[in-house]
Formats: structure tokens, C-alpha cells, sequence
């Protein structure tokens, strides 16, 4: 394999997995003993450190995924290898100064850019250099674009737009103005998630495509009206995050119509590929098929629990809980990370022929970080009504002894969340291994 660029970004990746999840496992104990770590990494410096990571391992995966998918399975002359490189260099560089600036205090960002408000410049410098070399690659070779091609292609595209979007608040106009600046922010923030989910989206179809030898489930009209569906609620739908804010009626309707709707298409996409597909197929990528077959599963969870919280009243009370925690969780580790662990699998079956992904190591990883995550779902949604009940129906208890009311659920909460991140890293230790091999024999 000539070009090896592709596989150190997923490599990148699956180390910002494992890290992120250790970050999220101190942050569990913190919730049990509030002095663990207090005086080095307090619980609001160890909560960036925990989701920014985690955002990196879905950048990184979905980044390298597209990378390989082209060059390797479609086997498209790169625009540019330099411009590669240089954009897997950038993102490197940039991480290695978002620690520097967590460690040293420098936390002047906001929600998901917490880091010094400086590195978002190189990060989009390196999404303009992926941009560059994905358009200029596809237009070259291709005419007529599967669906997958123009998800990831407006997920990049308005992954740039979002992060200029979510600085719009240095402009010190821009600031003064606190409604315009809190709807912006959550905005770009509903958004941002929103880019991330097109690339995501995109790799799931692409993989059920090659599974499935099958280049018309790209081009179907389905596919085709979730592309469009994504994109409205890439732009539209982040304002279910915004009921409490006083926008216009019109943006609230509209946001509550689009908000959850992508998921249900994409549910039906992936429910009728399990259905259509062969045995042989299950068989030769097994662990592809199982993951989507879990994301499935996730998205269906998750469109519950969305719908409700999508109705204002119920949102009202849901804001500000353990309930939008189980929610993120649900999205970035049941929907989000099992498309990708799907999307290694098969990049690991591609390059290694000999990676056995048969093995009873491999499966009961696989049905113990399933089993682990439903529970730690249940888990942030009991703690999340315990703390609604505590904010809008009790009164004359203390934050404190509501605290302490919680204390078996954060217990909970660390079992759960030690044996989830029991299975992610025996599984990414597992594909790391693969890469590796695969690095050293080509």
C-alpha cells in the first residue's frame, strides 16, 4: 500500500477513543468523590478534555475512512498526496496545542471549542486542504455521484461554514447582543453535529453499498430524499435546542418538524439493507454487519427519546439533565461510533486479509460494549428525571443532598461506563493491532 496517510488518521483515531473514554472514566469517579483530581484536573477542565477527544475520534475515523474509501476501494488518483499529508500533520500539531491549552488553563472557547479560540485556525485550515483534495478528486473522476459522494462533500463544506459560525461571538458587536449570541452559538453547535453526522451517514451507506455489491443503493430515490432531509435538518433542525430562547415562532415549528425525521429514514435505510442481505454477506464481514445492525438499534432508541424531548413542555423540563447527557451519549457512541467501528472493520478486513473477525475475543466485545451502553443509557435517563424532579418539583433541598441523592446512580453510572470502556478499548486495541501489521507488511 503505497499510500499509508489514510490509516495513520484512523490509527490517530482509535488513540483518541481510548483516551477520550479513560478522560470520560475520571470524570465518572469525580461525579462519585468531588476532590479526586481537584487539584490538578477539577470536573470543569476534565469535561472538555473528555468531549473534545471524543470529537476527535470522529473527525479523525471519518476523515481517514473517506481518505482510504477513494483511494483505496475506488482506486481515484488523489488530487494531492502533499495536501494530505500536510492536512494529517495539521491536525496532529493542532491536538497536541488543544492539551497544551487545557493543561495550562487556557479554556477561553465555548461548549465544544472550549480550546483557546487561536486553533480553530489551523483546524480549518485542514479542513480547507480536505476539501481542496476531495472535490478536486471526485469531480475528476466521477459524473454522476452516488448519494454517499455528496453527503460527504457538504459535510465538509459546512463543517467549515459552522466553525466560523461558532467564533462569531469574538466580534465584540457580535457579543454585546446576549439573545443573538446564545442563538447563534447553539446554532453552529446543532450544526457543527449536524456536518459531522453527513460524513458519518455517508460512510454507513457507502459500507451497506459494498457489502451489498450493490452501486443502486446509492442512487436510489430513498437515499436520495434522506441527503435532502439530512440537509434541511443540518440547517434547520438545531433549534430544538433553542425553545428557552426568544426566537420566532416559525423557527421553533420548523425545527420541531425537521428536528428528529433524518433518523427515522436513515432507520428504514439501514433495517431494509439487514433484511436484503444475503448470508454470505453476514458471513464475510461479520462485524461490519453488526455494528450497523447496533446502530440501527440506537438510532430507533434515540428517535424516542428525541421525539418526546422535541415537544417544548417536555424539553422545558429535560434541559440542563442527565437526559441531554443520555441523549449525546446515545447519538455519539450508539449511532456515531458504531458506523465507525463498522467503517474499521472493514478498512481492517480490506488491507489484512488474515484479521479473523470470527474470534469469541472479538464477539463478546462486541455484545459487552452493546449491553454496557443500554445501561449506561438507562442509568444518565434516571439520574436525569431524579434532577428535573429536584429542579422543578422539590423544594427546600439543597444542591448538595440532591447530590447525594444521586449517589447509587453515579455508582451505576461508573460500572456501567468501566465495562463500556472495558469492550471499546479491547476492540480498538484489536483493530490497532490489524493497522499496524497491515503498515509493517505493505
Amino acid at each position: 500500500m503505497k499510500n499509508k496517510t489514510p490509516l495513520l488518521f484512523i490509527i490517530a483515531a482509535l488513540l483518541a477513543l481510548l483516551l477520550g473514554v479513560f478522560f470520560g472514566l475520571l470524570a465518572s469517579l469525580q461525579y462519585m468523590i468531588p476532590d479526586f483530581l481537584k487539584e490538578y484536573i477539577p470536573f470543569h477542565k476534565m469535561r472538555p478534555f473528555h468531549v473534545t477527544t471524543v470529537i476527535s475520534w470522529i473527525i479523525l475515523c471519518v476523515t481517514g475512512s473517506i481518505y482510504f474509501f477513494i483511494t483505496h476501494i475506488e482506486k481515484f488518483a488523489l488530487y494531492s498526496k502533499k495536501l494530505l499529508k500536510i492536512h494529517f500533520v495539521v491536525f496532529m500539531i493542532t491536538a497536541i496545542g488543544i492539551y497544551v491549552s487545557f493543561l495550562s488553563g487556557k479554556m477561553e472557547g465555548r461548549e465544544y471549542l472550549s480550546y483557546t479560540p487561536i486553533l480553530t485556525i489551523p483546524i480549518l485550515f485542514g479542513w480547507i486542504l480536505f476539501g481542496v483534495n476531495y472535490y478536486k478528486t471526485i469531480a475528476k473522476n466521477v459524473k454522476n455521484w452516488p448519494v454517499y459522494y455528496w453527503m460527504w462533500g457538504t459535510g465538509i463544506v459546512f463543517m467549515i461554514y459552522h466553525l466560523c459560525e461558532a467564533h462569531f461571538w469574538l466580534i465584540p458587536g457580535f457579543r454585546e447582543r446576549f439573545i443573538t449570541d446564545m442563538a447563534v452559538q447553539w446554532k453552529s453547535y446543532g450544526s457543527f453535529v449536524g456536518s459531522w453526522n453527513m460524513l458519518v451517514y455517508g460512510t454507513a451507506i457507502y459500507l451497506m453499498s459494498k457489502i451489498k455489491r450493490d452501486s443502486n443503493l446509492a442512487h436510489g430515490k430513498m437515499v436520495f430524499f434522506f441527503y435532502f432531509l439530512g440537509l434541511t435538518n443540518l440547517m434547520f433542525g438545531w433549534a430544538h435546542h433553542t425553545y428557552i430562547i426568544p426566537t420566532q415562532p416559525w423557527i421553533r415549528y420548523v425545527a420541531y418538524g425537521v428536528s428528529m425525521t433524518e433518523w427515522i429514514v436513515l432507520a428504514h435505510i439501514i433495517y431494509s439493507w439487514i433484511k436484503s442481505l444475503s448470508v454470505k454477506d453476514k458471513q464475510e464481514y461479520c462485524m461490519v454487519y453488526r455494528f450497523l445492525k447496533a446502530a440501527d438499534f440506537w438510532v430507533f432508541i434515540n428517535i424516542i427519546l428525541a421525539l418526546l424531548f422535541s415537544i417544548p413542555t417536555i424539553n422545558f423540563f429535560t434541559h440542563g439533565t442527565h437526559i441531554t447527557v443520555a441523549h449525546s451519549m446515545g447519538t455519539t457512541i450508539g449511532i456515531n461510533t458504531t458506523i465507525l467501528m463498522a467503517s474499521v472493520f472493514f478498512i481492517a478486513q480490506k488491507i489484512l486479509p488474515s484479521f479473523k473477525t470470527t474470534t469469541l475475543f472479538i464477539k463478546r466485545s462486541y455484545y459487552l460494549f452493546n449491553i454496557m451502553l443500554f445501561l449506561f443509557f438507562c442509568t444518565l435517563l434516571y439520574a436525569g428525571v431524579l434532577k428535573s424532579n429536584w429542579m422543578y418539583f422539590t423544594k427546600d433541598v439543597h444542591f448538595s443532598e440532591m447530590q447525594d441523592s444521586l449517589f447509587t446512580a453515579y455508582i451505576a453510572f461508573f460500572v456501567f461506563g468501566l465495562g463500556l470502556a472495558i469492550s471499546i478499548t479491547t476492540l480498538s486495541l484489536t483493530l490497532i493491532k490489524a493497522l499496524l501489521k497491515a503498515l509493517k507488511s505493505n
